[in-house]
């Protein structure tokens, strides 16, 4: 659950937009007398307090009323939702339509007020349903399944661009299939205190029942993940990791060497798959036909 801790109108573009205690959404079109409104994907903007303070220690003014976003909000992290994501404010529906800003020349990061957060940390969004909001409302993710789940990839290479995620993809197909939503998507670096930090905000935050990490799982000396893991939980679930290994053991002898672990913090369920494509599918397959039941079990 997150809450609107303010909200900005700007008559004209490329100016600084006026603090308001509420606004009024249209409908496929964003905040009435904003200028930034219209037609398009870019109907409204967001911005993470969570974000603002990453960078509040390198220039003092960053956080003041001097920024560019229509909403800033608290309690959710925005940058890792999917694209199509939908969150609700009150009677209000609004759904992700982009995750930061693609600029065509370069900004400087601190100079204020040219709202230059908004390319790093910020999230635009369509308004699919209309309505008055307020300062100090609660917003929650909303998904089209009862079960949500968020994909973290824990890969250094793929994390410096190094080489493309293949496996993210999957995943986010394949849980559709199995009627889950995927609202979730990061890709971070094999850092153990980083991926136990990712894991209990997303399980603290709410709004995901399951969270599948790939990557990490192996015997190399950066292979962290189910360490990571284990800080966490709540309760581990070993049957299911002892599931994914004995089973694909008979495709390859190889699926003994994962250390991946299962377990649950909260009302989510963690599952640690590894970091190969095919290795991440074959598991994923294997627990796929009990994993709604678990959940729901889990959800009470």
């Amino acid at each position: 659950m997150g809450k609107i801790e303010s909200i900005y109108v700007g008559a004209q573009k490329g100016g600084l937009k006026k603090r308001v205690d509420k606004a009024n959404l249209k409908e496929n079109y964003g905040i009435i007398g904003d200028a930034h409104a219209g037609v398009g994907d870019r109907q409204i903007s967001l911005l993470a307090e969570e974000s603002i303070a990453r960078l509040r220690g390198r220039d003092e003014k960053i956080g003041a009323d001097n920024l560019m976003e229509n909403l800033r909000t608290t309690g959710i992290e925005l940058t890792s939702l999917l694209v199509g994501t939908k969150l609700r404010i009150g009677k209000t529906i609004l759904e992700v339509s982009e995750i930061g800003k693609h600029i065509n020349k370069p900004e400087k990061v601190f100079a204020m007020p040219e709202g230059c957060l908004m390319p790093l940390y910020g999230v635009f969004a369509k308004v699919l349903k209309g309505g008055m909001i307020k300062e100090g409302d609660a917003f929650q993710i909303v998904a089209d399944t009862p079960i949500t789940a968020g994909i973290l990839i824990i890969s250094d290479r793929s994390a410096l661009g190094e080489r493309p995620d293949k496996t993210g993809p999957f995943l986010k197909e394949y849980l559709k299939k199995i009627r889950i939503t995927p609202i979730r998507y990061k890709l971070i670096p094999d850092e153990e205190e980083y991926i136990s930090l990712v894991l209990s905000r997303w399980t603290d935050q709410g709004g995901v029942d399951l969270i599948l990490t790939s990557g990490g799982t192996g015997f190399f000396s950066r292979d962290v993940t189910p360490e990571a893991t284990k800080k966490i939980l709540d309760k581990e679930a070993g049957g299911l990791s002892e599931l994914m290994r004995t089973e694909g053991a008979k495709s390859t002898k190889r699926a003994y060497l994962s250390r991946g672990v299962v377990g649950i913090r909260k009302k989510t369920l963690i599952v640690n798959l590894p970091g190969n494509p095919q290795g991440a599918r074959e598991s994923l397959e294997i627990i796929s036909p009990i994993l709604n039941h678990a959940i729901k079990v889990m959800k009470g």
